[in-house]
C-alpha cells in the first residue's frame, strides 16, 4: 500500500508529517511523493490565516484528482477549526483534529481493509477542553532534508492573542518528554543530521506548565479557566516546577541535547519575546552548539497596535530584547513576523513598524497581511483595513525588510574584514540568477546558512561537491542574491 502526505504550514505540521511517515513505513507501507499515485493522501493542514484554509481545501481536492478511489483522510489545525467546511469537500473520507495524529493511521488502516465507506466521513475531533495530553508520536530518525531535522519539544499556546487562532487549534500548553527529545535527539546525530532545530507552537514554554509566563493574562480569555487548569494553574498563578536547579523552561531541552556528543549544532525555531532579557540571553551564550540566532516575532512597532493583539511586551521593551542580544554578540541574527493591516492600525502605526524593521537590522522578516481568523477578538474589532491597504504596506515593508536585512549583512561583512569566520552548513547546489562578487549568471553554488541565519553562495569551483552535507569555515565577502557570496577559509 503506498501512502503520500502533503504538509501546510509551520515547522511543527513538518515535523508531525514526518513522524506520521514513519508510522507508515513501521507498518510496511511504502510513502511516495505527493503527485505520485498512491492508495491514500495524508492532507495535513494549516489555519493561521484565510489563504491557509483555501490552500488546504484546494490540495484536498487536487489529490482525489490524482486517485479518485483514493482514502482522503485531512488532518490538522483546519480540521480542528472548522471540520464542518472540511466533512463538505467531497471525497473525503476521514477528518483528524490535531491531537489525532498518532492514532491516524489506525483509522486509516481499518478503512483500508474494510473498504466499508459511509455516506458521511469519519471524524475524530476532541475539544478545546480535551487537549491537555501531549500526543506522542514516536521517535523521527530521517527526514526529507539530509541535513537539518526538527524535534518537537512542546504543543499548545495560553497566549490567546487577539489575531491568533491558533490556541484553539493547538490547545494549552504541554511539554514533550524530556527524555523522548534526548533519545530522538540521539538517533538523529546518528543518522548524521547536522542541525537539529528545536520546535513547538510556543517554544518558550516548554516545561512552563506550572510556571505562566504570562500571569493571569490568559484568564482573560474565552477558555481562560480550561487552560489555567491544563497547564496546572489556579486562577492564573504560578507555582513552581521540579526543574533542575538554575535551569527551566526551554533551557532544560538546551541544556539536554547541547551535552550530547557528535559534529552537530542546535538552532531554536522561535522564542518568545517576553522571555528574553540580558541574563536570559546570557545563560543561552553558555551552550556552544546553539546557534547565535533567533526568531522573535514582533508583529508591531506600534505600542497601540501590541496592546490591541494582547501582546505581552511594547516597542521599547522589545528593542531592549534586542539590543541585549546585540550587546552579546553584534552579529547575532534576529528574524521576525510583522502583521499589517491590523484592525484599526493606522498610517503612524504602519510607520511604526517600518522604523523597528530597521532600528533592529533584522535578518529576516516574515511579512503577514492581517486576516480575519473564527474564534478571535480581533475579527470582530472596528476599523478593518482594506485589502487594498494591506497589499500596499506589505509591498512597502518588504522593501524595508530587505534594506534592513542588507545592513545586517553588512555589518557581517565588515567583521570579517577584521577576521571573524562562520560556519556554514552547506546544503544544496543551486544556479546563480544573477551576477556579482566574481560570480557569473548560471554558475553552480554550494548554498547553505550560518549559526546566525545569513545564506551563503559559495561557487562550486575550487571548492568541490564534497563538502555538501557538511560544516566549513567562511569568510563573509559582498551582499548576494538574498544573503551574502563568500570564500571557503581552507
Amino acid at each position: 500500500m503506498k501512502v503520500a502526505f502533503h504538509t501546510l504550514g509551520c515547522k511543527v505540521n513538518q515535523y508531525e508529517s514526518e513522524a506520521m511517515a514513519q508510522m507508515f513505513r513501521s507498518r510496511g507501507w511504502e510513502t511516495v511523493d505527493e503527485r505520485e499515485f498512491a492508495d491514500v493522501y495524508v492532507i495535513n493542514t494549516c489555519t493561521v490565516t484565510a489563504i491557509a484554509d483555501k490552500k488546504s481545501r484546494q490540495y484536498i481536492r487536487r489529490m482525489k484528482r490524482v486517485n479518485p478511489d483514493s482514502i482522503i483522510a485531512v488532518t490538522g489545525c483546519y480540521a480542528q477549526i472548522s471540520p464542518d467546511e472540511v466533512t463538505a469537500i467531497k471525497g473525503v473520507d476521514i477528518v483528524t483534529g490535531t491531537n489525532e495524529k498518532s492514532t491516524l493511521i489506525d483509522y486509516i488502516e481499518k478503512l483500508a481493509v474494510e473498504r466499508t465507506y459511509a455516506e458521511e466521513p469519519f471524524t475524530a475531533i476532541h475539544p478545546y477542553e480535551e487537549l491537555g495530553v501531549f500526543d506522542e508520536m514516536g521517535r523521527v530518525t530521517s527526514t526529507e532534508n539530509r541535513t537539518r531535522a526538527y524535534i518537537k519539544v512542546q504543543e499548545g499556546c495560553n497566549r490567546f492573542c487577539s489575531y491568533c487562532v491558533i490556541p484553539y487549534a493547538r490547545g494549552p500548553v504541554r511539554s514533550r518528554a524530556l527524555e523522548d527529545i534526548v533519545e530522538e535527539a540521539k538517533a538523529l546525530i546518528a543518522a548524521g543530521y547536522k542541525e537539529l532545530v528545536l520546535t513547538g507552537i510556543n517554544t518558550a514554554m516548554y516545561g512552563m506548565e506550572g510556571r505562566d509566563l504570562y500571569a493571569a493574562k490568559v484568564d482573560d480569555t474565552e477558555h481562560g479557566a480550561s487552560a489555567a487548569k491544563a497547564t496546572g494553574t489556579a486562577d492564573g498563578a504560578p507555582a513552581p516546577t521540579d526543574a533542575e536547579e538554575g535551569k527551566y523552561g526551554i533551557e532544560e531541552a538546551i541544556a539536554a541535547v547541547d551535552a550530547l556528543p557528535g559534529e552537530f549544532r542546535i538552532r531554536l525555531s522561535s522564542l518568545e519575546p517576553a522571555v528574553v532579557n540580558a541574563d536570559y540571553v546570557k545563560r543561552l551564550f553558555q551552550y556552544d552548539k546553539l546557534c547565535h540566532h533567533l526568531h522573535m516575532s514582533a508583529q508591531s512597532g506600534s505600542d497601540k497596535v501590541l496592546k490591541s493583539m494582547n501582546r505581552p511586551y511594547d516597542r521599547s521593551q522589545y528593542v531592549d530584547m534586542v539590543e541585549a542580544l546585540y550587546q552579546f554578540d553584534p552579529c547575532y541574527g534576529i528574524s521576525t513576523d510583522i502583521i499589517v493591516g491590523f484592525p484599526g492600525e493606522k498610517d503612524r502605526d504602519f510607520e511604526d513598524s517600518c522604523s523597528l524593521i530597521r532600528e533592529c537590522s533584522f535578518c529576516k522578516t516574515h511579512i503577514f497581511r492581517y486576516s480575519k481568523r473564527p474564534k478571535t477578538k480581533a475579527a470582530v474589532m472596528k476599523e478593518q483595513v482594506s485589502p487594498q491597504v494591506k497589499q500596499k504596506r506589505s509591498d512597502e515593508l518588504q522593501k524595508v525588510s530587505s534594506e534592513a536585512a542588507k545592513v545586517f549583512f553588512e555589518r557581517n561583512i565588515t567583521a570579517a574584514e577584521v577576521g571573524r569566520t562562520e560556519t556554514v552548513l552547506f546544503e544544496e547546489i543551486v544556479s546563480a540568477n544573477e551576477e556579482g562578487s566574481g560570480i557569473m549568471k548560471g554558475d553552480k553554488l554550494l548554498t547553505g546558512y550560518t549559526g546566525n541565519y545569513i545564506r551563503v553562495y559559495v561557487p562550486v569551483r575550487g571548492v568541490g561537491e564534497e563538502i555538501l552535507g557538511a560544516f566549513a569555515k567562511v569568510r563573509l565577502e559582498a551582499v548576494f542574491q538574498d544573503g551574502i557570496a563568500a570564500s571557503v577559509v581552507q
